[in-house]
């Protein structure tokens, strides 16, 4: 649904005052490995981080963030006391912003331009790695996908804002 910007409803999804950081990152080398967590990655424009399996591909997903606040609802909703990062297939973990705010905008992370492409909606893999019910505890907490506009090093620590 589009709202016009000089509307109410259009100023206030404009309007992102929280600045978040980063508080977990990992790549994944190839399908079907455990991720890999980093304090560092670089960044590839129009492609993905490198040593991630999606470092070749473009388009949408070049890099995929979760909220570190819904990872209490994940576990939660799955039976779990703790849901580490790894185990939900996301890049980066960021706290303090709401993530669905910048999921069609553009914003940045430390030195990155990221643009926001749309919600990161949970695959099958979330039963084996949650167990039974994994895939549905994820909907609505699976984060966001997002293209690289403008690459460069992100780092554990980077501030995450609206552009």
């Amino acid at each position: 649904m589009s709202f016009s910007p000089d509307s109410e409803l259009g100023r206030l999804l404009a309007t992102i005052p929280q600045r978040g950081r980063v508080q977990w990152i990992g790549v994944r080398p190839a399908r079907g490995v455990d991720m890999l967590e980093v304090d560092a990655v670089e960044a590839l424009t129009e492609k993905g981080l490198r040593g991630d399996r999606y470092k070749s591909a473009s388009g949408k997903r070049g890099i995929t963030l979760i909220q570190e606040e819904h990872l209490p609802a994940i576990a939660a909703l799955s039976g779990h006391d703790v849901v580490l990062p790894s185990l939900l297939r996301r890049n980066v973990v960021v706290s303090g912003i709401p993530l669905i705010a910048l999921k069609d905008r553009e914003f940045r992370i430390g030195d990155l331009v990221l643009q926001g492409t749309g919600p990161c909606e949970p695959c099958s893999m979330m039963e084996a790695a949650l167990g039974a019910g994994g895939y549905s505890a994820m909907r609505g907490h699976g984060g966001i996908c997002a293209r690289i506009v403008q690459g460069g090093m992100l780092r554990i620590g980077d501030e995450v804002r609206s552009a």
